[in-house]
């Protein structure tokens, strides 16, 4: 692999990076858990972190060939969303170690909540669920410092050790 490509470990890393940011400053201020907000069909930040949360679980649950989860099983205090938040990016972490070149390329077949059926590769899931929450976190922090909740750290990839 050239070494301009983009890692899936490196993006992982960044994903991994944001939600220890998120976590911590959550924990600050907590009240930020229910401004309102109408992302992704939620009323509340609280929802939108359970809306990211949820993906990122099922689909590493997709890509390992797991059960997966119902919204209802996700519990939705800080602690428990940044928990279940531990648990996908550990199931990540695993399929990434283990996948070799077929398994990125197998295709699954999955219901979603919003769209029905849908068949991708495994690539392509692994892709969509980082790009899924890197896409709802900055509209996260939009809708946040809007409401007087500024976070303290830069969001961007670049100031990250993700890559060098």
């Amino acid at each position: 692999m050239s070494s301009a490509a983009l890692t899936v470990s490196e993006l992982l890393q960044y994903t991994e990076v944001e939600y220890s940011h998120w976590r911590e400053w959550f924990k600050k201020n907590p009240a930020a858990l229910e401004v309102k907000t109408d992302i992704a069909e939620t009323s509340n930040v609280r929802q939108l972190v359970l809306h990211i949360v949820a993906v990122d679980l099922r689909y590493a649950e997709r890509l390992l060939g797991e059960d997966v989860t119902t919204y209802d099983k996700i519990p939705n205090s800080c602690e428990g969303l940044f928990g279940t938040a531990d648990v996908a990016l550990k199931k990540m972490q695993r399929f990434v170690a283990k996948a070799g070149d077929d398994d990125w390329k197998q295709t699954i077949t999955f219901s979603t909540m919003t769209a029905g059926t849908q068949t991708a590769s495994k690539r392509k899931c692994f892709v969509h669920t980082l790009f899924h929450g890197a896409r709802h976190w900055a509209q996260l922090a939009s809708i946040l410092r809007a409401a007087g909740f500024k976070q303290d750290w830069r969001h961007d990839f670049l100031f990250t050790d993700a890559m060098q």
